[in-house]
Order: structure tokens, then C-alpha cells, then sequence
């Protein structure tokens, strides 16, 4: 039986979320983050709160996102896991290809993400990422079993879709449609990766 694991990525195997960091570059990392709560709470839509996001965030050079990106902490208990089992590990996240795929990129494995293309200097978003998608891509590639791990309302696709489901509150609580979605919830890394060593 080939098993895929999926893992999101902002507050799941970073340590904070990611656009709120990038949003610090323009002075607005308040208002981005309550943006990013109320999204994560599912009192907006994904959709319609990453294209604003985008709109706002997209004035910011993609080197120096890059940079960014590349300073925020990881769950390294997390990170070992992935590292070890890289070939079945995937990356699901709706943050754009064009700023998180280096950093997926260095840790061995392959990832589904949102996708932006560049015009005129300026950040267009293409293609928002589903993550029920991304489970489907996976079992039509071969993997029999998928277990996902995430944390927010844009992950309860990917929960859904999965064998078994994970809401993960390493670094906030999982929101309430996560856990609804979720198999288990666990609050730390040690404990989630003996869970998934044992699936």
C-alpha cells in the first residue's frame, strides 16, 4: 500500500503564518494577520481573502519574499519527518507557487500550491489551489492511502478527501472546521509524528 502524507504549510510546518511576515515589509503585518484569522475562521472565503492578500502583498520584490520565507521558523520535529520520507511526503498549501516553492523545494519533497505568475513587475494570481484537489492528484498517481495534516477552514478539503485526517495546532488551535473534519487533533510535533510513524 503506497501511503501519502500531505502536510500544510502555514502554522503547520512553519511556525507562523507566512503572509503576515511578508506584510511586516510594508508596515501592515496587523492587518494582514487579522485578515489571515478571519480567514482561517472561515468567516471569508479563501478565495476571496487570497486575492486580496495577493492585491496587497504582491508590491513586494519575490527575492525578497524568498528571503523572508526562508527565515521564519519550522517545526523541526516535523521537518525531520518529511526530510526522511521525502518521496511521499507533498507540501498542500494555497500560498502561491512563486513564493513558497523554494522553500518546499529545500526540503526534498513536491508540493501543490496556489499559482501567480508575474506581469509587469506586479503579482497575478492564476489559480487558487483546492485542496481536495490535490488528495485526488495523489490517489490518481498511485497512492492508495492519504493521510493529511492542517489546521485552518482551506485545509477541510484535503481532510475530507484523506483516509485519515489530522488537525494539527502546533502553533494556534486548529479551527473548528478542521477539527470537524478531523479523525484526531493533536497539539505538538513529537506526538504527531508518533501517531503518523504508527498509521
Amino acid at each position: 500500500m503506497s501511503t501519502a502524507f500531505c502536510f500544510d504549510l502555514d502554522g503547520t510546518l512553519t511556525r507562523t503564518e507566512i503572509l503576515p511576515c511578508i506584510a511586516s515589509e510594508l508596515g501592515i503585518s496587523q492587518e494582514i494577520a487579522t485578515l489571515t484569522r478571519i480567514t482561517m475562521e472561515g468567516l471569508i472565503t479563501f478565495e476571496e481573502s487570497l486575492a486580496l492578500r495577493v492585491a496587497i502583498l504582491g508590491r513586494v520584490p519575490a527575492d525578497r519574499v524568498h528571503s523572508i520565507i526562508a527565515d521564519i521558523p519550522m517545526d523541526e520535529t516535523l521537518l525531520a519527518f518529511v526530510r526522511e520520507r521525502s518521496d511521499s511526503c507533498f507540501v498542500v498549501t494555497g500560498n502561491l507557487d512563486l513564493w513558497t516553492r523554494p522553500v518546499v523545494e529545500s526540503l526534498g519533497c513536491s508540493g501543490y500550491f496556489s499559482s501567480a505568475s508575474l506581469v509587469d513587475g506586479q503579482v497575478r494570481l492564476d489559480n487558487i489551489l483546492n485542496k481536495g484537489d490535490a488528495v485526488d492528484h495523489l490517489r490518481a498517481l498511485g497512492h492508495s492511502r492519504i493521510i493529511a495534516v492542517g489546521d485552518g477552514s482551506n485545509d477541510v478539503p484535503m481532510l475530507r478527501a484523506a483516509d485519515v485526517a489530522i488537525a494539527y495546532g502546533g502553533t494556534h488551535s486548529p479551527t473548528a472546521a478542521a477539527i470537524g473534519a478531523a479523525d484526531y487533533v493533536i497539539h505538538d510535533g513529537k506526538t504527531l509524528c508518533s501517531l503518523l510513524t504508527s498509521l
